[in-house]
């Protein structure tokens, strides 16, 4: 089917998109302003090596509503962005690249504020200081909030205790398996904090180093990244790239509980969404749970403090557990209502 570019932006009632070149630097990247409806739209740089511009368009949009969810789900002053630089294929000047994209984001004025995600550091985002104030997430000596991925971890590691309260009716992982795919900047610390909590991991990663750290330092077992879906466990972890409950993931899953980093695990909402609750597996909406890094550099904007992003951090476990409720009583699935009352809350701050 043939992408439609402006019936995507209207059906999900996106703002703006904007397309960034540099031939200098080799510079290309899109930016997607979902919503500024509640503050400046936040979200992070992701640069990876796309298969196509239209695959790179697709993630953007996909990631940039997300972020409007996530800013509003968990109660904080900002809309949803985000951008994607599609990572140049030959060698090529970090610093003129992010120079230049510092220049992009200040061309519009402060409606998106930029952060890193995938392919990008706290090193990167003091580059694009240089040519911008619209950015965080810059490292701690810069006077920023550093690397947002332990709060990220953490704030999984809360959530993955209200899916357990919730739908296995117990307190803390203690005895429990969990599949962790990824154990990278934030599948790690997660793994090491349900570790420290007395679970058993099973982990997955397409980096050998990361595994083999899990192994050594934390006791896992370590499976392909094709065997990963189908562990039996009691919460399944997707902290990778997007899409892990997909086609070919969801008839093998032996979980109970699908609760991870990753954004879009859903590879289609409607469908795989439907597909978990009908095999009785409780999911955990990704932007939800993996909210901690966004409240983590949000609060870098107001002057950083880390134990007021940790206390934010902490009540995820809370939003989920209403969340839950919420949804059982009403007979919807939680991913379902959490859009409906992300919706609501972006809604009521145009009025």
């Amino acid at each position: 089917m043939t992408f439609q570019l402006f019936d995507t932006l209207a059906a999900s009632r996106f703002e703006d998109v904007h397309f960034f070149q540099d031939n200098a630097s080799g510079l290309r990247a899109i930016i997607a302003i979902h919503s500024t409806a509640r503050g400046p739209a936040l979200g992070g740089t992701r640069m990876v090596p796309y298969p196509s511009d239209e695959a790179a368009l697709r993630d953007v949009l996909n990631l940039s509503r997300a972020m409007s969810f996530k800013a509003a789900m968990a109660g904080l002053d900002h809309g949803g962005g985000k951008a994607v630089i599609l990572r140049p294929a030959d060698n090529f000047d970090r610093k003129a690249l992010f120079t230049a994209f510092g220049r992009a984001v200040q061309s519009l004025g402060g409606r998106y504020i930029t952060t890193e995600d995938s392919g990008t550091s706290p090193a990167d985002m003091a580059i694009i200081r240089n040519q911008t104030r619209f950015v965080m997430g810059r490292p701690i000596e810069d006077g920023g909030s550093g690397d947002p991925s332990p709060m990220t971890a953490y704030g999984v590691y809360r959530g993955m205790l209200a899916t357990v309260r919730h739908h296995l009716n117990r307190e803390g992982l203690d005895g429990l398996t969990v599949a962790i795919q990824g154990v990278g900047h934030v599948g790690y610390p997660l793994a090491k904090l349900a570790r420290e909590a007395g679970a058993k991991l099973v982990v997955a990663d397409i980096n050998h180093d990361a595994v083999e750290r899990a192994r050594a330092e934390l006791g896992a077992a370590v499976v392909s990244t094709d065997e990963i879906a189908g562990v039996e466990c009691d919460i399944y972890a997707p902290c990778a790239l997007g899409g892990a409950i997909n086609d070919s993931t969801l008839p093998r899953l032996r979980c109970k509980i699908v609760a991870g980093a990753a954004n879009n695990q859903l590879a289609n909402e409607e469908v795989h969404g439907a597909g978990l609750a009908a095999r009785g597996v409780l999911y955990a909406p990704d932007y939800v749970i993996n909210a901690g890094g966004l409240i983590n550099v949000a609060t870098e904007w107001t002057g950083y403090e880390a134990e007021k992003a940790r206390g934010l951090a902490h009540r995820i476990h809370d939003t989920l557990l209403e969340l839950f409720r919420r949804a059982r009583a009403e007979g919807v699935r939680p991913e379902v209502l959490s859009e409906r009352m992300a919706w609501e809350r972006i809604q009521a701050a145009k009025h």
